[in-house]
């Protein structure tokens, strides 16, 4: 059975040092894509823009700056206000998002406890995927089979 861990947030998208905007978000994680989450906002779009990352690089983001690239994550202080900037890089722009720390240290430790770390790869079925695609099918006798016959004779005969 899998299992989805949302959490609704509100973030600011980061402007300048001095003006941010609101910007509603989801945080989604799914375990049968155990090492992945998912954040999705709207930006006044029809659409929402979505961005998938390492579960690990937020778990490790709450606490410490990591990433590097098209997602990197650090917590900070803002207004006496314990926070996350995750910066987005894409080819389409950039963005600075301001996350409540307390919110997403809350849905990520969900998330622990749902699948633990280290044991994303048994919620991959890996090896049941494999049994499956490796078993033998009824067509399989076939070509199992020696098509060309044996130059010795079933019968007798010569």
């Amino acid at each position: 059975m899998h299992t989805t861990v949302e959490r609704e947030l509100e973030l600011k998208l980061v402007l300048s040092p001095e003006h941010s905007i609101p910007l509603p978000a989801r945080l989604t994680y799914r375990t049968e894509d155990p090492y992945a989450v998912h954040m999705a906002f709207h930006i006044g779009s029809d659409f929402p823009v979505h961005w998938t990352f390492a579960r690990d690089l937020l778990v490790e983001g709450v606490f410490r700056p990591c990433g590097h690239g098209d997602v990197r994550i650090w917590p900070t202080k803002v207004d006496r206000r314990n926070v996350i900037f995750v910066a987005l890089s894409s080819p389409d722009g950039n963005a600075l998002l301001e996350v409540p720390s307390a919110a997403v240290a809350a849905w990520v430790e969900r998330t622990l406890r749902l699948v633990p770390p280290g044991t994303e790869t048994e919620r991959l079925g890996i090896d049941e995927g494999l049994a499956e695609l490796l078993a033998p099918l009824p067509a399989d006798d076939l070509w199992m089979r020696d098509p060309w016959p044996s130059d010795e004779s079933q019968d007798g005969e010569a």
